[in-house]
């Protein structure tokens, strides 16, 4: 479950009538609760869940939502059939790169549900440490939710009193690997996170400090234990092996690899393969998956879209012109990677730019120095301004603006300087990769 924002803190004391919240790893059964009435404990409701579990995961919503819809008649009063039907809203958003907002107020709406209904359990019983979950985790998910929709105050909230309610559930960590996950990543994430956006320090001196290699060895716990929250831990553990904090391609592939098995419908998972694919250099799997993604996407299938057309279609590209010597597929694919990142307004750097940098080589091989002039123009409007393609396109334009190109103009124009010293397109764009799939 999501709770990337915030994490469960064991113990809370007051100092200069603040409240200090430090950060440990508990991981001990209360010595007296009673769990009969936790659903999240009920091993009949586990065996019950776990097609659900999966089909929510792997895109099938309707079938996952109708055993929801089950629980929640059976257990009108419980967060939980509530809050698994947000997290299934949540699947739905996430293959835009949360950028679909039409299932905002579903969602929402949802997790208001679950939030009122476990308040509701916590105020009959503070030691419920089950609703304390499904309180921290809706909270959390609205958190990451408002945060994503760039509203900060709202998102700051929800985070504050996710924390407050991990804390409360800190004694029942040793029960269930599920309660780990929230700790395990405000530990990891909090660790860094102030480095990485400097902005949000001010924000940030109201939560405790993290503990990196604590946070990333409890979301291993939960990624290989969580019934409920492992599929999350290991979609987490995936992002965060592949980031450049770890710099672990090779782990972070293992982990992709594994989702990709299990979920084979989850457009998301498999295009951070097809990606891990190909940067860890395992082409002809990058190329298979990739095909498999243009052909759901072809076919309609659920959370395959643009979004993971842009992947897939650059891979295509690159293997054709690199792999097989294949211009003219390449300057297809590549063609259909820019009308993927147009239509769903990914136009920064990253694949966009580098489609438009390889078309225009195509282009000038091909003497098309129209079009080469028109992709360069791109590169140089959109690329990094210290960045090699950068400077190769001002180059270029330049050179032929100089040279009035003519139609007595014979073979590609090539900039010697920068053929020697610029890395090659794929080693060039894999960190890009990791950034734009975060």
């Amino acid at each position: 479950m999501t709770l990337d924002i915030f994490a469960q803190s064991p113990d809370t004391t007051l100092v200069n009538g603040m409240r200090n919240i430090t950060l440990e790893n508990v991981d001990v059964a209360p010595a007296i609760v009673d769990t009969k009435s936790w659903l999240l404990l009920n091993q009949d409701i586990q065996i019950e869940l776990d097609g659900a579990v999966h089909n929510l995961y792997n895109s099938k919503h309707d079938q996952a939502e109708k055993q929801f819809r089950s629980l929640r008649r059976r257990y009108p009063q419980h967060p939980m059939p509530y809050f698994l039907m947000g997290l299934s809203t949540w699947w739905k958003i996430m293959p835009s790169n949360v950028t679909n907002t039409i299932y905002d107020k579903t969602f929402f709406a949802y997790m208001d549900t679950a939030i009122t209904k476990g308040e509701r359990l916590y105020d009959i019983d503070n030691k419920n440490y089950e609703a304390c979950f499904f309180l921290a985790a809706a909270y959390g998910f609205d958190a990451r939710l408002h945060a994503e929709r760039h509203d900060l105050r709202k998102a700051t909230v929800s985070s504050k009193r996710a924390l407050d309610y991990l804390d409360k559930s800190k004694e029942a960590n040793g029960l269930s690997p599920e309660f780990l996950l929230g700790q395990g990543l405000f530990n990891y994430y909090a660790a860094w996170i102030s480095d990485e956006h400097p902005w949000l320090r001010p924000i940030l001196l109201l939560f405790p400090r993290g503990n990196r290699q604590l946070g990333l060895q409890q979301i291993k716990n939960v990624a290989a234990n969580g019934m409920y929250t492992g599929p999350e831990a290991k979609f987490f553990l995936m992002k965060i092996l592949g980031s450049e904090q770890e710099n672990n391609s090779a782990g972070a592939l293992q982990v992709a690899r594994q989702l990709a098995t299990t979920y084979p419908d989850n457009g998301y998972f498999e295009r951070y393969y097809a990606m891990l694919c190909f940067n860890n250099g395992e082409h002809r799997k990058c190329e298979q998956v990739s095909l498999d993604i243009l052909d759901k996407l072809n076919r309609g299938m659920p959370g395959y879209e643009g979004f993971s057309g842009r992947y897939a279609t650059y891979y295509l590209g690159w293997l054709n012109q690199n792999k097989y010597k294949n211009a003219a597929k390449a300057k297809d694919y590549f063609q259909r990677c820019v009308v993927f990142s147009e239509a769903t307004g990914q136009t920064g750097v990253g694949y966009y730019v580098h489609a438009n940098y390889n078309l225009a080589k195509i282009a000038d091989e091909e003497n098309n120095v129209g079009a080469a002039r028109r992709y360069y123009q791109v590169v140089l409007e959109k690329a990094e301004r210290k960045s090699d393609i950068y400077y190769e396109a001002k180059d270029y334009l330049k050179t032929r603006k100089q040279m009035k190109a003519s139609s007595s103009q014979q073979g590609p124009i090539y900039t010697t300087d920068y053929k020697a010293k610029k890395a090659s397109a794929k080693t060039r764009l894999s960190s890009l990769d990791v950034k734009s799939s975060q």
